[in-house]
């Protein structure tokens, strides 16, 4: 699993290897964290290794004291990720227990609520800006629970460094990832 704006993550055997010599249900990948990373990173949280949202720390730059940052690509164990949900593979079929069990293990998770603006386009040049509340619930609290066994791996940054706008273009070329990510695929 990973973000679409992650574009260097691909298919890789010996991530998968490592992922399955683990055991774990779940294995993020993680970068060295530069000033321009915003984010969630790896942290020690009562003695135990998670990852933590920058939304979530008390004080906005204590997010810049994390020395890894969360690419968000994730490699899953099936089985092991149902059974955290109390399911098996043959349940799947059954919606309405997927339903509740889904609902019972994210209220385990914090919810977290977003201010942001959303423009509404009616045509003709004209638009309207609505301010919106945003709920949502991370992927990455998951490694907070004690009973989803997670683990953590650091990749090159070229593997997990994140493309969100087109003015990180320029320092992509210079810094080779254009060429890696071409590498990955045919065009």
């Amino acid at each position: 699993l990973h973000n679409i704006d992650t574009v260097g993550a691909n298919v890789d055997a010996a991530m998968l290897g490592y992922h399955r010599r683990t055991n774990a249900a779940l294995t993020f990948e993680l970068i060295r964290r530069r000033l321009e990373d915003r984010g969630g990173g790896l942290a020690r949280v009562n003695g135990f290794l998670r990852l933590v949202e920058g939304l979530s720390m008390p004080r906005e730059e204590d997010e810049f004291k994390l020395t890894y940052y969360n690419s968000n690509t994730c490699w899953i164990d099936i089985d092991q990720m149902l059974a955290c949900f109390g399911l098996t593979r043959a349940d799947l079929g059954d919606a309405p227990k997927v339903a509740r069990s889904i609902r019972e293990f994210s209220s385990r998770l914090p919810t977290y609520i977003t201010l942001k603006e959303v423009k509404k386009r009616w045509g003709h040049g004209q638009e309207d800006i609505f301010p919106v509340a945003q709920f949502e619930r991370l992927w990455g609290d998951m490694t907070a629970l004690s009973d989803v066994p997670c683990s953590y791996v650091a990749v090159p940054r070229l593997r997990g460094q994140q493309l969100k706008e087109q003015a990180q273009l320029d320092g992509w070329l210079r810094d080779g990832s254009r060429d890696f990510t071409a590498s990955l695929c045919e065009w």
